[in-house]
């Protein structure tokens, strides 16, 4: 290998980020049949999707909106029935249209 080769593999490694996911099995088993599917590794399409949300891709963004409302319903779904209660309450306390 050529002197320019490891240098740049040197600065390809030290700039580099290491991402850990954690998932369902199930999640990670129908995402990697899929990726195998159209040859490509788990690491391609999550860079690619990364730079896509950096650039402010339109379908990368709908994909994080998606996330955002899954993320919301299932906090929601979260809330015992005396927490909701306890919520309305303290908003109807703190009622900024109440004189």
């Amino acid at each position: 290998m050529e002197n320019n080769q490891v240098i740049n593999k040197i600065a390809e490694l030290e700039t580099k980020k290491s991402v850990h996911i954690s998932m369902t099995k199930s999640a990670h088993a129908t995402f990697r049949k899929r990726l195998f599917d159209f040859d490509v590794s788990m690491q391609e399409v999550l860079e690619l999707f990364a730079n896509l949300a950096g650039e402010n891709d339109s379908r990368a963004i709908d994909i994080i909106k998606e996330a955002k409302h899954l993320k919301r319903s299932r906090t929601i779904k979260k809330l015992t029935s005396s927490e909701v209660n306890n919520l309305y309450d303290a908003i109807s306390e703190n009622d900024p249209f109440e004189k």
